[in-house]
């Protein structure tokens, strides 16, 4: 590209099922990327009905996968054209749409060339709607190497949140995942444990509610110590990476296999799993980077103050008071919009022809360029 910069727009749905984020971004030609506007919207309760009914086995399974697709990629397009809206452009002002779709399915555990993800969206229709091309698909290349497929974002997080200290980036989505930015050395992430999904889905069948906003419902619980401990005991928690998970391993059955016949609050639940998404990032920081100097939270997550408290609580008896932790609001970018962000970078990467995996994250068997290109 003979421009200085590009504009590029990343959609991000992640597995929490709380909506699209859209982020309007300025990609210079060395890949730094600036964050020009955003809009966030939520799923109709229909398509996220959808969409959470697709995330295990059920009836008539192909004709509502491509329901709920092409009604993913309507979704995506009204967003991008609210954020084109605020930003007054035109389509012919972006070079391209990175847009992640909705993971349904996420085996990567299998046996090479057996292992596979999906991530359900009908990026040809989001051209089509859009006037804007489209770079989808971005996991599958990675597995296609023997690669989990995931986490993707490292190599974004290490373009943007290098250091001249040890860093280290954790994204609390539905799953939460750690990239690990060594001063010296080489970078390396993996998916750590459940971030805001098991609560998420315990408030649900409990209450009613999508989500604990601001933790308010575990603040209102106790510890169990008990099964919390029973949880870090899982396999996922002591395997070594290159590892990725989802809603594969964890969903409300994996929780009540562990609650077993336990009388316990529900409430204290809530706030046990809230436990369980700190001390397991915290205990795979300290085993993998014990050397960390900062901590950056990006994700929903970073909104949850109890979370957010609790991990200010935790992190001197793991880190004996050495460790800084902070969200990536300090460093201007709503932790919210990180992983939009990313996509963005990703779709650019894709267009520059620019590999964007890391096999040390991954297990890839080498670089390769991601994602597929659907013209508008």
């Amino acid at each position: 590209m003979n421009k200085s910069h590009s504009l590029y727009i990343g959609l991000m749905s992640g597995t929490s099922l709380d909506g699209i984020d859209a982020v309007l971004a300025k990609l210079d030609t060395d890949g730094e990327a600036s964050l020009l506007g955003a809009v966030s919207t939520s799923f109709s309760p229909e398509l996220r009905q959808a969409l959470l009914d697709l995330q295990i086995p059920g009836a008539n399974e192909i004709h509502r996968e491509n329901q709920a697709s092409n009604a993913l990629a309507v979704a995506y397009a009204d967003a991008v054209k609210q954020l084109l809206g605020q930003a007054k452009l035109e389509p012919s002002d972006i070079s391209a749409i990175g847009a992640h779709g909705q993971t349904i399915r996420h085996q990567a555990g299998l046996s090479e060339h057996l292992a596979y993800t999906h991530q359900t969206l009908n990026p040809a229709l989001l051209a089509e709607l859009t006037g804007i091309d489209v770079i989808a698909d971005f996991r599958s290349r990675d597995m296609a190497a023997g690669g989990h497929g995931a986490p993707l974002v490292p190599a974004f997080h290490a373009q943007q949140f290098g250091s001249k200290q040890d860093v280290a980036v954790l994204n609390l989505g539905g799953i939460a995942n750690l990239t690990l930015l060594p001063k010296n050395g080489e970078v390396t992430g993996f998916d750590c444990g459940p971030g805001n999904m098991l609560m998420d889905a315990w408030i649900s069948e409990q209450q009613g509610h999508a989500f604990d906003k601001n933790g308010i419902w575990a603040s209102q619980g106790q510890l169990n110590q008990a099964l919390l401990s029973r949880m870090l005991a899982d396999p996922f928690f002591t395997k070594k990476p290159p590892k990725s998970t989802g809603r594969d391993d964890f969903h409300l059955e994996w929780l009540q296999k562990y609650i077993g016949t336990d009388n316990i609050d529900p409430e204290d639940v809530q706030a046990t799993l809230l436990h369980l998404t700190v001390q397991s990032a915290l205990q795979a920081l300290k085993q993998y980077a014990p050397e960390t100097k900062t901590l950056i939270v990006c994700g929903g997550g970073a909104r949850n103050t109890t979370l957010m408290q609790l991990f200010e609580l935790s992190k001197n008896s793991v880190f004996k008071n050495s460790l800084e932790v902070v969200t990536s609001d300090v460093l201007g970018i709503d932790p919210q919009l990180v992983e939009g962000l990313a996509f963005a970078w990703l779709a650019w990467a894709h267009k520059e022809k620019r590999p964007a995996n890391l096999p040390a994250v991954t297990g890839a068997k080498g670089p390769r360029i991601l994602g597929a290109y659907y013209p508008a």
